[in-house]
C-alpha cells in the first residue's frame, strides 16, 4: 500500500450537525476534536508507506482510531465498526456520514508498521504537542516515574514444557520448509511425543521420571540439531528462526558430558537477562521485584505532577523484565530532553535513586532527581554500638588517602567496578596496623578479616551521596516526597483501563507500542476530564483504616 496524504480540514457540515444533535452534551471524541483539533497528520507517518502502490487509508486517522480504541477498550473489529457506525467517531476523524471506514485488519497492519520503526512515540508525542499548544503542558515543574511488571502474551512454561515446545516448534517449521527431508530423518517416537502441544499435566509427577523425560527431550533435540547441521542437509534449514531458537535453548539448558546429553546445573546457565523462557516470544525474560517473579517485560511511566496543573503522561519506556530500574533514570531524562519536557524536579522510588543517577541528572540536564537512597548495608553500620562505619573515616581526595579514626592512613587506593558495573574506589589499610589496633573488633566485620577495606563512590558522587542522605533525614524532605505516591494511581488507571500489565502482542517492539498507545489514551481521558471539570478521584480508604489514630503508621508503608 502507498500513502496519498490527505490534508485535514473541517468536520463535514452534515456530520457536525448530526453529531451535535445526537450528543448535545458532547462525548470524549467530540470534545477532543473541538478543543485540540486535528491530532495527527498523514505526513507524520509518511515514512511508513511506499510512494507507489494501492492507496492506504489515512494513517493520521488510523493513529487516532488506535488511541480511541485504547480509551474504550475495543477490539480491532469493534474499533473498525465504531468508525463505520458511530457518529462521534466520524466527527473526531472528520469523516462524512457515508464513509464506509475500513476492514478491521487494517489496524493490525498499521500497528506492524508503527512497531517496525518504534513510531509509537509519535502517537504519544502528537497528544503532548496538542496539549502544549493549548497550554495544558509545559516543561520544568515536577515529574514522577515508576515501573510495573508486564506479563508476556505467551503462556508461562515450566522447564519441561519449555524444551518440549521449543523442539516441537522447530519440528513444525522444518515440516513446513522440507517435509520430505524431515519424514526421512524423524525418529518414529517423535510423532508420539511432539505432535501435540506439551502440557505439564501430561508429564510424570515423580522427580526421577521427570528427569528421564527431560533427558529424552534433550537427546532428541541434540539429534535433530546434528541432523540439520550435517553437510547433506538442505542449507536453508539452518537459517530457520525456530532452528536457531532450538540451538540457543539447548546451549543454555543442556551440554555434553562424555558424549551424553545432560541438563546443565542452574549455576551453569546464563543470567536471566540472556536466558530464553519461551520459544514463542524470544524477547521475553524473567524479572524479579521483591517477592514477585514474572516472565515478560517492564514498563516505566513518567507523568507531570505539579500541584496546580493537569497531570499528563510525558514518557513511556518498555524494557525487558530483567533490566534494573537503577539504569533507567538517564534513559528517561534523555527521552524527555528530546521533546523539551524535562522537569526541574524528578521524584522516583528507591529503585531509580542512586548517586550516579543523581549526579548525571543534575550535570547533564539540570534535573534534581529525588528518591530515597538504599540503606548502607555494612556490618559496622548494622551493629550501631560504636562500631566504625564509613562515616568515621576521613577522606583526602586530592592525595587519594583515607585516615581511620585511630590515625592510621590507607595503604592502597584503586579503581574498581561494582557488581552492577558502576565505577567505585577500593581502599585498603595495612594488615600490620589493623592487627595491632586496639579497636580492631569495632572496625573489622569478623575476627577472621585481616584488614579494613572501604568501597567509595567517585568524589562527585560521594559528595552528592552525603548531602542527599543528610537531606532525606529532614521532615521537610519527607513531606515533599509524598508527591511521588500519585504515580501509583496512574499505574492503577493504566491497568484498569488499558490492561498495561498484560502484553496484547508478542515481542518487545509491539509491547512497547501498546504502552505508548496506553499513555496516549490515558492523556486523552485526563484532558477530557479537565475540559468537563471532573475532579480527580480521592484516594479510597477502607472503613477500618479510617478509624486509625493519626499517630500510628501502617505496616509496610513507605
Amino acid at each position: 500500500m502507498s500513502m496519498r496524504p490527505v490534508v485535514p480540514g473541517e468536520v463535514p457540515v452534515e456530520t457536525a450537525r448530526v453529531a451535535k444533535a445526537a450528543f448535545p452534551k458532547g462525548s470524549l471524541a467530540i470534545r477532543i476534536r473541538d478543543e485540540l483539533g486535528v491530532l495527527f497528520t498523514d505526513e507524520q507517518f509518511a515514512d511508513l508507506f511506499p510512494s507507489r502502490g494501492k492507496p492506504a487509508w489515512s494513517p493520521g486517522r488510523l493513529a487516532l482510531v488506535l488511541v480511541l480504541q485504547f480509551v474504550e477498550g475495543l477490539t480491532d473489529r469493534q474499533a473498525a465498526e465504531a468508525v463505520r457506525a458511530r457518529i462521534d467517531f466520524k466527527y473526531a476523524l472528520g469523516l462524512e456520514l457515508t464513509d464506509p471506514g475500513f476492514d478491521y485488519s487494517v489496524l493490525s497492519e498499521f500497528r506492524d508498521r508503527l512497531a517496525g520503526v518504534d513510531a509509537g512515540r509519535r502517537v504519544l508525542d502528537g497528544i503532548l504537542a496538542a496539549a502544549r499548544g493549548k497550554e495544558l503542558l509545559a516543561s520544568g515543574g515536577k515529574a514522577r516515574t515508576d515501573s510495573t511488571h508486564v506479563l508476556s502474551a505467551a503462556r508461562e512454561l515450566c522447564w519441561l514444557e519449555l524444551v518440549a515446545e521449543t523442539l516441537r516448534a522447530a519440528l513444525n517449521a522444518l515440516a513446513q520448509a522440507a517435509p520430505d527431508w524431515l519424514d526421512e530423518v524423524a525418529e518414529p517416537d517423535w510423532f508420539r511425543h511432539y505432535a501435540t502441544r506439551a502440557e505439564d499435566s501430561r508429564f510424570p509427577k515423580a522427580r526421577a521420571k521427570r528427569a528421564q523425560v527431560g533427558h529424552r527431550i534433550g537427546a532428541d533435540g541434540m539429534r535433530l540439531l546434528q541432523t540439520v547441521m550435517a553437510p547433506d542437509a538442505p542449507c536453508k534449514l539452518r537459517t530457520l528462526p525456530q532452528v536457531e531458537i532450538l540451538r540457543q535453548t539447548w546451549v543454555q539448558y543442556f551440554h555434553l558430558v562424555d558424549g551424553e546429553v545432560q541438563r546443565r546445573d542452574p549455576k551453569d546457565r546464563p543470567p536471566g537477562a540472556m536466558r530464553l523462557v519461551t520459544p514463542y516470544d524470544i524477547e521475553t525474560r524473567t524479572g524479579s521485584k521483591r517477592d514477585l517473579d514474572w516472565n515478560g517485560y517492564k514498563v516505566h511511566v513518567t507523568e507531570t505532577c505539579g500541584p496546580d496543573e493537569l497531570h499528563l503522561i510525558t514518557n513511556v519506556i518498555t524494557t525487558a523484565a530483567a533490566v534494573n530500574d537503577d539504569r533507567m533514570a538517564a534513559v528517561v531524562h534523555a527521552h524527555l530532553a528530546e521533546r523539551e519536557l524535562l522537569p526541574a524536579e524528578h521524584w522516583v522510588d528507591t529503585g531509580y535513586a542512586n548517586s550516579p543517577a543523581m549526579v548525571a541528572a543534575n550535570r547533564d540536564h539540570g534535573v534534581e532527581l529525588h528518591g530515597p537512597l538504599q540503606a548502607v548495608n555494612s556490618v559496622q553500620t548494622a551493629r550501631g554500638d560504636g562500631s566504625y562505619g564509613q562515616d568515621a573515616f576521613t577522606i583526602d581526595w586530592d592525595n587519594q588517602r583515607v585516615t581511620c579514626p585511630n590515625g592510621h592512613t590507607s595503604k592502597a587506593w584503586a579503581l574498581h567496578s561494582s557488581q552492577r558495573r558502576m565505577p567505585v574506589i577500593r581502599v585498603e589499610f595495612s594488615m600490620s596496623n589493623c592487627r595491632s589496633c586496639p579497636h580492631r573488633s569495632d572496625c573489622l566485620s569478623t575476627p577472621t578479616v585481616r584488614r579494613r577495606t572501604l568501597t567509595l563512590r567517585p568524589r562527585e558522587e560521594h559528595k552528592a551521596l552525603q548531602q542527599v542522605r543528610a537531606l532525606q533525614q529532614t521532615d521537610e524532605w519527607k513531606e515533599r516526597y509524598q508527591i511521588r505516591a500519585g504515580v501509583e494511581g496512574t499505574i492503577a488507571q493504566s491497568v484498569q483501563r488499558c490492561g498495561i500489565r498484560r502484553s496484547r502482542y508478542r515481542g518487545l517492539s509491539k509491547t512497547g507500542l501498546q504502552h505508548q498507545l496506553t499513555g496516549a489514551a490515558i492523556n486523552l481521558v485526563r484532558i477530557d476530564a479537565h475540559l468537563t471539570g471532573t475532579p480527580r478521584a480521592r484516594t479510597r480508604t477502607s472503613h477500618f483504616a479510617a478509624l486509625r489514630p493519626a499517630d500510628q503508621t501502617i505496616d509496610g508503608a513507605k
